[in-house]
């Protein structure tokens, strides 16, 4: 396995614990808190050498302080909250005067915390706290993970997927095409969609270019939820970087794997068909009916189209209309 092939691995399954935080409304708070809290515990002890032990284990729910490393002198809190009255709040509790010789730490286990790391925060104790470097977040760790040697990448690798193995079954996967597919299924397709701005000429171009014919049917059905899907997918991404990408990438993949099989209409039909069978095996599917279902992953694949991802372009293809 090569060097990026493991650093995209553990991106991937940071990703989706990640959005899976961030889905905590469907799932018991507390218990996949706590989960969560373990698996950062030791997550972080292997990544960078701490030695840090759960506080909690020893009281119950201590206010501002989630895992405490004596030996480097941490205290260390565990949140998917990230706010800077979250923070401030927790620098402001009573026991943070235990640990006036301590570093605190702050580590936002769902969203990008870059902000914040720029803040300046009220201490009242004067506990030591740096932002820039004492706020951590998935991105400052894919950072760190990035500059490790082959050995640690692979150490860390191995280390992931032994711990999240059963929560994300990874040969099933999809977690944001399960999660999009939730989303879309919540719409209602009867409104008026906002404003598309495609070029009609030029995908019917793309479509005779690819020798497509009972395709086009079902693309001149679903092209006009461009606009929806594109609003969908920014909304979508503003809960992570580039989750939209992870969604087009799924169908591109496919695609890419099916055309050396299959060409034109039996093509298309054949990656509608996959990507439906992805969906439903995903341990994140929640399941709809298989109406809905189907009609989602149509948008899907027909945005797919227009927007590239699959088949092959005409020379000087551009679906987006000219104003």
């Amino acid at each position: 396995m090569k060097r990026s092939i493991y650093f995209n691995s553990i991106e991937e399954k940071l990703d989706i614990l990640a959005t899976r935080i961030n889905a905590r409304g469907r799932l018991n708070v507390l218990d996949y808190h706590n989960h969560s809290e373990t698996f950062f515990q030791y997550f972080l002890n292997e990544l960078y050498g701490w030695s840090a032990t759960n506080e909690n284990e020893n009281k119950s729910n201590v206010e501002a302080i989630d895992l405490i490393d004596h030996k480097n002198n941490f205290v260390i809190q565990i949140s998917a909250t990230n706010t800077k009255q979250k923070i401030e709040n927790s620098l402001s509790k009573n026991i943070i005067k235990e640990f006036k010789n301590y570093t605190f730490k702050f580590v936002s286990i769902s969203k990008d915390a870059n902000k914040l790391q720029k803040c300046t925060f009220a201490n009242p104790h004067g506990i030591n706290f740096e932002p820039s470097i004492d706020i951590i977040d998935i991105n400052s760790i894919l950072k760190h993970i990035k500059g490790l040697k082959i050995d640690d990448l692979k150490r860390i690798y191995t280390f992931i997927k032994k711990e999240l193995s059963s929560e994300i079954d990874f040969i099933k996967l999809e977690s944001n095409l399960a999660r999009i597919i939730d989303i879309l299924a919540k719409e209602d397709w009867d409104k008026k969609n906002p404003v598309t701005e495609i070029d009609a000429y030029e995908i019917d171009r793309k479509i005779t270019f690819n020798n497509l014919k009972s395709a086009i049917n079902i693309i001149d059905d679903y092209k006009l939820h461009y606009g929806r899907l594109d609003k969908i997918y920014k909304e979508f991404d503003s809960l992570g970087l580039n989750k939209s990408k992870s969604v087009m990438s799924t169908i591109s993949k496919v695609y890419s794997h099916e055309k050396e099989n299959f060409t034109d209409d039996s093509l298309f039909f054949v990656v509608l068909e996959k990507i439906l069978e992805r969906i439903i095996k995903s341990s994140n599917f929640i399941p709809i009916p298989y109406e809905e279902l189907e009609l989602c992953v149509n948008i899907l694949v027909v945005d797919a189209f227009i927007r590239c991802k699959i088949f092959e372009n005409p020379e000087g293809y551009n679906h987006v209309a000219s104003r």
